[in-house]
């Protein structure tokens, strides 16, 4: 969070229907990169160092109202009820505010890719009206920033502009900050008289003009303030925040054979000096280490794989997932809150949940961890240089000693002591010729038939 000498608050309007997602989600939860839209915007104002966030909700959507409930709690809702306007939706949070002093910017709970270092420059001035704006080659319905210099002089909407101010490519992005007492005292001066009956948010720069008080404009990437209104433009959003991750961490010195193979998520922590092999998935939580190798098709979610380990391919890593130095997850192996200590390993075909396995020991092909026994979730522990052969099920809780061994096919229920080999398998019989008699009978019965 950043340190401010002077108070901040945010107000993010999150009160929109979103019909053009067509989607029973209301629009700000979609996610980006693994994350709502709305938190993505929450995170930017705490970057920033708002002491008060308040959330304007719209009465139709009571999910947004408990997603943000449940991250700030009820102090920071504010509802518009009925939709009037940008201006009216902002000033649903001046009685949230409450006696708060001090600058507020006003962002957007569908505006994902608006980091705190974007906002930060319109703070810089503690007086007047400030505005950010971005420059596009296709500036379409974007209203457009008259300026002079940093000063700006006008927000003329495209449907009201001259060739001349249609010519302009510098467009309003909709955010903007205030002195808050400006702001709600030129909100109350603004005025519905128009087509579709709203209050408008940018007629408080022209109010703000009249009184004499500074207007000016801050330029940000035309991405980074790129609003999400339908599906096609969330997957847009959702590929500049990929290609951004991975040009980040490509420069930090992580080996991305095909980036745009790769799926990160808002959190994805990975060090320099790790290889990421294509078709990987970064869920939220994972954490990658320097040294350690993510193999192709592989998922990982709330995992920790330290130096030196292997995931893959086909593997899958869910939270609580820990993988020591130089352990090793195989194809096709999934593993589920389960510490595996350095150079253990599960190569192939297994189900490793809820346990604990110890240094260097060795889980055969096909191995379960019986961990629920349909109503609590029970502990596997796979003490250090254990060796449990290959299509064995361990009904936990129970425990595998320091170097012991399960025989291959074993169903243990009981605890292994430390060295012990256990065996839990029924006797193999052989019945001379039967396999014979029985195929030459099916033979004779099938031709038969086919009569």
């Amino acid at each position: 969070m950043t340190s401010v000498a002077h108070p901040r608050a945010a107000i993010i309007l999150a009160a929109g229907q979103g019909t053009r997602m067509k989607s029973p989600l209301p629009k700000v939860l979609h996610p980006v990169g693994g994350r709502a839209m709305l938190d993505h915007a929450i995170d930017a104002a705490e970057a920033l160092g708002c002491e008060r966030i308040v959330v304007v909700v719209g009465a139709h959507s009571p999910e947004v109202r408990d997603h943000v409930v449940k991250r700030l709690g009820e102090d920071a809702i504010a509802v518009q009820d009925p939709p009037l306007g940008t201006g009216h939706a902002v000033r649903a949070a001046e009685a949230v505010l409450g006696d708060f002093v001090g600058q507020v910017v006003i962002t957007y709970g569908d505006v994902p890719l608006l980091r705190a270092a974007d906002i930060e420059p319109v703070f810089a001035a503690h007086e007047g009206v400030t505005v950010i704006g971005f420059v596009t080659g296709e500036p379409g319905a974007y209203g457009r920033l008259v300026t002079e210099g940093d000063t700006l002089v006008a927000i003329t909407e495209a449907k009201e502009a001259s060739p001349e101010i249609l010519a302009i490519n510098a467009c309003n992005s909709g955010v903007m900050a205030a002195p808050v007492g400006l702001l709600f005292d030129l909100l109350a001066e603004v005025k519905n008289d128009n087509a579709k009956g709203e209050f408008y948010l940018t007629d408080v720069v022209e109010l703000a003009r009249r009184r004499g008080a500074p207007t000016r404009v801050v330029m940000a990437g035309e991405d980074a303030v790129m609003g999400v209104n339908s599906q096609n433009e969330l997957a847009i959003a959702e590929t500049v925040f990929q290609d951004d991750a991975a040009r980040a961490f490509m420069e930090a010195g992580v080996t991305l054979i095909a980036p745009r193979t790769v799926q990160f998520a808002w959190d994805t922590r990975i060090e320099g000096g790790a290889m990421i092999e294509p078709y990987v998935v970064f869920g939220p939580g994972a954490k990658i280490a320097s040294g350690a190798r993510i193999r192709s098709f592989s998922h990982i979610e709330g995992a920790t794989v330290a130096s030196g380990a292997e995931v893959g391919p086909y593997a899958r890593l869910r939270p609580g997932a820990d993988l020591g130095e130089g352990a090793k997850v195989g194809n096709f192996v999934e593993v589920k809150n389960v510490r595996m200590g350095k150079g253990a390993k599960a190569n192939h075909l297994a189900y490793l949940g809820d346990g604990e396995v110890g240094a260097k020991a060795n889980i055969g092909a096909g191995t379960i961890f019986c961990n629920y026994d349909g109503f609590f979730k029970h502990h596997t522990t796979v003490g250090e240089g254990a060796f449990v052969g290959s299509n064995s099920s361990l009904v936990a809780p129970v425990t595998i000693g320091a170097g012991a061994m399960v025989g291959s096919g074993s169903v243990i229920t009981r605890d292994v002591a430390a060295g012990d080999l256990a065996l839990a398998r029924g006797e193999q019989q052989s019945k001379g010729g039967w396999a014979a008699r029985f195929m030459e009978k099916m033979r004779a019965k099938k031709a038969l038939k086919a009569k």
